[in-house]
């Protein structure tokens, strides 16, 4: 794993540019906090400035109460997880670990994989969403526009090379 970008916002989004094709995936680890009074505020975001309805998503989660599934066709944004908010327990953030497969095969859509949680305070909430852009073209930029990341939220991004196997 080869760190490419860290970005530290305080407000708005974060977009990652110029990203090189060197690599086999990439993966977003977002620790964040949002300026929303949700709970679990969606981070949005899409691909090489891509909205038009060319993502889908299937969501799973549960809150330690009850759980819940979600999906839906021609959407237009990526969703890569949860930011926690104002309703939270103060000063808790949340976690996403994102992969995005095979992000500069022009041969295929892209995938994305993300694991997600929020702890307040021994309540909370976790989830697994599965995506995908449904465009052929390399992936040369990543936004995630969540509703104003609130100042200690950190995005970084990560290239992921693939090693051949060796050996029987």
């Amino acid at each position: 794993m080869y760190p490419i970008a860290t970005a530290n916002p305080t407000t708005g989004g974060v977009t990652f540019i110029s990203i090189p094709q060197t690599f086999t995936h990439l993966q977003l680890r977002i620790f964040s906090r949002s300026s929303s009074g949700s709970a679990g505020q969606s981070i949005p975001g899409s691909f090489n400035s891509d909205g038009g309805s060319n993502y889908a998503y299937h969501v799973l989660g549960g809150d330690g109460g009850s759980t819940f599934s979600s999906s839906a066709a021609t959407q237009t944004n990526v969703y890569f997880g949860w930011s926690a908010g104002t309703t939270n327990t103060s000063n808790a953030f949340s976690n996403c670990i994102v992969d995005i497969l095979d992000y500069a095969n022009t041969n295929k859509y892209k995938t994305v994989k993300t694991l997600t949680g929020i702890d307040s305070n021994g309540s909370g909430l976790v989830g697994m969403w599965s995506s995908v852009w449904m465009s052929t073209a390399a992936i040369t930029s990543i936004l995630l526009n969540p509703n104003n990341f609130a100042t200690g939220s950190t995005v970084q991004l990560y290239g992921i090379q693939s090693s051949p196997r060796t050996g029987a």
